[in-house]
């Protein structure tokens, strides 16, 4: 790309220091800031910046800038999202722009990272090397992020335009219900849905094509865009989203049908948007043994990789740098990350896994504690609830209980009804509310239950109701209980009491 990204910034300079004056609104600076990546905090006082991280893929050499620029500007928190990229918090202006411009000396792009424009392309996150995946997407995600990048400067774009890429039925980057989604099959082509999301009105993708070859991907990419630029709802902003054209159109078939004609308009057009991508394959022999909790098997004999979850995908910023520094000198490491807010560190020998799982023991220790967060109210400006203070109460409460692990899903927790958390395809999840108590306002989440990502058989969650947020680590650690004095996991005792989540909690909603 030849777009002059570090010609914009002087502009971002100048609107920031507006902004933090009192000179400019903080809507007007909202709307601005999208743009670049960042946005103003809660309170003014500080901002945020989003490093796009492309398929959620963060290189030897991205992995050190970060850690430089943690060093360098002194940041102190971090946060791995659920759309596969790192944000940096509670920074100044000055350190916002100097961030903005060295990353892209190494290839991170964070124009465009916020805003109406097409975000973080994602991606299964072990894609390449996961055992039983269909087959490696991860260079054809890597095109499309590359080529999503010339409409940032487009006049005309749904807001948040979501692509994302599965290797597997898994559909871990929820691609058949995104904006737009290319879905493995084992011959080694994609089906591609359209038209999905969560959040307000959700909605699956529809079902577009079938058996396309990887080659085309663009031409797909494309046509969306153009589906959108004549049936979008731009009058809205609320409803400009890909996902209520379905509804817009008549329904999914005549989605379809005006997807479709757009696809035509694309291919009869004399601009050639076929592409190829060599699927990278890795050399690097295995050596030594090693397992455990956090160690996964690739399917390369003899690598590994190593699971890193912190608590609501917020690592110290220290762990990012050990785990830069020790990883430097080995052969094809690299981090992955999940939009379950987990990171992935793969191609490693037994010995550099034993380095890797000592820089990152800020982790997660049961599959509950590896639960989704979005950002939250105390950070995010739009956010009605302190989804992050919520996981900690609950991951405490759950600890203090002694609950066994296997007894509690990962549950995902969203501030809003815009679910960054993904709350409603989780096996349990909460969304910001509130809760008359006495004529009064009181803090609280709405219960979702039996939500499902998985390819195939994707359900939204039930509203069951909303329980004041002081009560709901007391709810979970009686569920927690409930499952665990039945001597099976979670699954196995949803399947025998399938209404047993809304009868325990019966005594906390209303």
């Amino acid at each position: 790309m030849s777009t002059d990204w570090k010609g914009m910034i002087p502009e971002f300079v100048e609107k920031s220091k507006a902004f933090y004056a009192g000179e400019m609104s903080k809507g007007d600076y909202k709307g601005f800031s999208g743009l670049y990546g960042s946005y103003a905090q809660r309170g003014g006082k500080a901002g945020m910046l989003r490093l796009r991280m492309t398929a959620g893929r963060v290189t030897k050499e991205k992995l050190a800038f970060v850690a430089e620029a943690i060093r360098k500007y002194q940041v102190n928190m971090a946060h791995f999202t659920t759309c596969e990229t790192i944000q940096l918090h509670n920074l100044q202006p000055d350190a916002i722009a100097g961030i903005m411009e060295e990353a892209l000396d190494v290839g991170i792009v964070t124009i465009g990272g916020g805003g109406d424009y097409p975000r973080n392309v994602m991606c299964s996150p072990l894609s390449g090397v996961e055992k039983g995946e269909y087959f490696d997407v991860m260079p054809w995600a890597e095109a499309a992020g590359e080529y999503l990048m010339t409409f940032v400067t487009q006049k005309k774009m749904p807001r948040k335009l979501k692509v994302g890429f599965s290797n597997s039925p898994a559909n871990i980057p929820h691609a058949t219900y995104r904006d737009l989604g290319f879905v493995a099959r084992q011959d080694g082509k994609f089906d591609v849905y359209s038209a999905g999301g969560l959040g307000n009105n959700p909605r699956f993708g529809v079902k577009v094509a079938e058996a396309i070859v990887p080659e085309d991907i663009l031409y797909y990419i494309k046509a969306m865009w153009l589906t959108f630029c004549a049936y979008g709802n731009y009058e809205n902003r609320g409803k400009a989203r890909t996902r209520y054209m379905q509804e817009a159109l008549g329904g999914p078939e005549k989605y379809v049908e005006a997807y479709l004609e757009k696809l035509q308009e694309v291919y009869d057009s004399v601009e050639d948007l076929k592409i190829s991508a060599a699927i990278p394959e890795v050399t690097k022999q295995g050596s030594g043994a090693i397992s455990g909790a956090r160690i996964l098997e690739q399917k390369q004999d003899g690598l590994y990789t190593v699971v890193w979850h912190p608590v609501g995908g917020q690592p110290k910023p220290e762990s990012l740098c050990a785990l830069s520094d020790a990883v430097q000198n080995m052969e094809a490491v690299e981090m992955r990350l999940s939009p379950d807010e987990t990171a992935y560190i793969i191609n490693l020998t037994a010995a550099e896994a034993e380095k890797v799982l000592a820089a990152t023991q800020d982790t997660a220790q049961t599959l509950f504690e590896t639960s989704v967060s979005c950002i939250g109210a105390s950070i995010c400006q739009v956010g009605a609830r302190d989804s992050q203070s919520l996981l900690q109460a609950c991951v405490q409460a759950v600890r203090e209980a002694g609950i066994p692990d296997g007894a509690l899903p990962q549950i995902h927790i969203s501030g809003c009804p815009s679910s960054c958390g993904t709350h409603q395809t989780g096996a349990i999840g909460f969304r910001g509310a509130a809760k008359m108590i006495d004529k009064k306002p009181q803090s609280a989440f709405l219960l979702y239950i039996n939500g499902n990502e998985r390819q195939g058989q994707e359900a939204m969650g039930k509203e069951v109701g909303t329980i004041l947020e002081s009560q709901i680590p007391e709810f979970l650690v009686k569920l927690g209980k409930a499952v665990a004095e039945s001597g099976t996991d979670f699954a196995a005792w949803k399947e025998e009491n399938p209404e047993g989540i809304e009868a325990i909690a019966a005594a906390y909603v209303g």
